[in-house]
């Protein structure tokens, strides 16, 4: 969310930096004709006060002087009415405009490079493809061979279409995953661990900017009125929400397993084969909260917190940074992380990295502020800036795991890194 006052002093800005999105820019000028409006009102209310306290005290006057004071009155009561008048339109005004606001996408960052799907720019490559003796075949075989994890009426009468079961050593691998990633970002990277609810409210939602934008995309329970969560960000980021965090406390980091639920489940077609896109899949959320200027140095961090799993696991990966027309609606600049899928023979995503600057925090109302010092004797309150990216996703990184690992006589290898939270299990299948 912006700052009506910054963004109506800064009209050509705003429209230049939302142009960069590419499409068709949203119009400012109602969000400028509601803004001033709103600041007339104020204005205009404040003059009834201000004429409200000059005529007071005449009234008292002539009353203590015995004499007729029913013009002033009757005077003080038009102010009134007219204060409350101004005050209920103000009021409207107001929420016409941050409902207005609220549908405005954050600025990109300024280094995002131009452009829009198809001119993110490759910034990193680590490891190498790997090589077989054998034609590797793709997951889908693989967990048909094995059993890991069932795709068929099995899975699809419980639920339908893009939900799948994990069994046996396919759960078992699942599980693994989830404590490898929280046990690697609170031991090694210092997070702090937290387990949130599911299921979240409208305010909530819309502090991370899911709503009112993603109202389609997300599972409503309507007869409670909540959302079940699209990622951990959305509870995480929210943990704040309303509150000053003490300065001296910055920078926060908090790390989440959750299930994450979204009904757009992709375009037909081989990116919704398998395990690739479905309606609910696990996910470990890293979520960072920081002073503006140490914004940039904190989502290189998060980058490098979130390639390190990778690496550890072994596994092929590259790093894309998206251009200003293919981030998403709350980001100001992000970097897609994608693992090679030998048996796929595509990359896929298993990981966005995002700064979202101060936008989820004017929107969830997060801010800061420092001790009084000599120096600021009277520190004020500032937002946030706000970062999370995904450390990892399971199902694309299961994926790369059975297709890389996979052998000739139909098992597939564990990670070393992965073996102590399996058991000591060396072989799947």
């Amino acid at each position: 969310m912006h700052d009506a006052n910054h963004l109506t002093q800064n009209l050509d800005e705003y429209s230049a930096a939302l142009g960069r999105r590419g499409g068709k820019a949203p119009s400012l000028d109602a969000i400028k004709e509601l803004n001033d409006r709103r600041r007339a009102l104020q204005g205009e209310r404040d003059d009834l006060v201000h004429e409200q306290r000059q005529v007071s005290p005449e009234i008292a006057k002539l009353k203590k002087a015995g004499e007729d004071a029913s013009t002033l009155l009757a005077r003080v009561a038009e102010i009134k009415e007219g204060i409350k008048a101004k005050e209920e339109e103000a009021r409207g005004v107001k929420e016409g405009l941050d409902a207005a606001l609220l549908e405005i996408p954050n600025l990109p960052h300024a280094e995002c490079p131009e452009g829009g799907e198809d001119e993110g720019e490759i910034c990193h490559t680590w490891g190498e493809a790997p090589t077989f003796e054998f034609e590797p075949r793709d997951h889908v075989a693989i967990c048909d061979q094995t059993g890991m994890v069932v795709f068929g009426d099995q899975a699809t009468r419980l639920a339908g279409s893009n939900f799948v079961v994990y069994m046996g050593q396919g759960a078992r691998l699942a599980r693994g995953l989830i404590n490898y990633f929280l046990d690697l970002h609170t031991s090694e990277h210092g997070y702090t661990e937290v387990s949130v609810p599911f299921v979240v409210n409208a305010t909530t939602m819309t502090g991370t900017g899911q709503l009112p934008k993603f109202e389609e995309d997300l599972y409503r329970l309507e007869r409670d009125n909540l959302y079940l969560i699209p990622t951990a960000e959305v509870p995480v980021t929210n943990l704040w929400q309303d509150e000053i965090i003490p300065a001296e406390q910055l920078p926060l980091s908090y790390c989440a397993y959750t299930p994450c639920f979204r009904r757009e489940a992709g375009a037909a077609g081989k990116m919704t084969r398998g395990l690739k896109r479905m309606h609910q899949f696990d996910k470990v959320e890293m979520v960072r909260f920081c002073r503006p200027e140490d914004s940039d140095k904190e989502h290189q961090l998060l980058l490098g917190h979130a390639k390190a799993v990778l690496e550890n696991l072994g596994l092929h990966y590259r790093v894309k940074e998206l251009a200003a027309g293919d981030i998403s609606f709350a980001a100001a600049r992000c970097y897609d992380l994608e693992a090679w899928a030998p048996g796929s023979k595509e990359w896929l995503e298993v990981s966005s990295v995002s700064t979202f600057t101060d936008f989820q925090a004017r929107r969830a109302n997060i801010r800061y502020k420092a001790k009084k010092s000599a120096e600021n004797k009277k520190p004020k309150a500032a937002f946030v800036h706000t970062l999370n990216g995904s450390g990892l996703a399971l199902p694309r990184v299961i994926v790369a795991i059975l297709e890389t690992y996979q052998l000739a006589d139909g098992r597939v290898r564990v990670p070393d890194a992965l073996r102590g939270h399996m058991g000591g299990i060396e072989f799947l299948g």
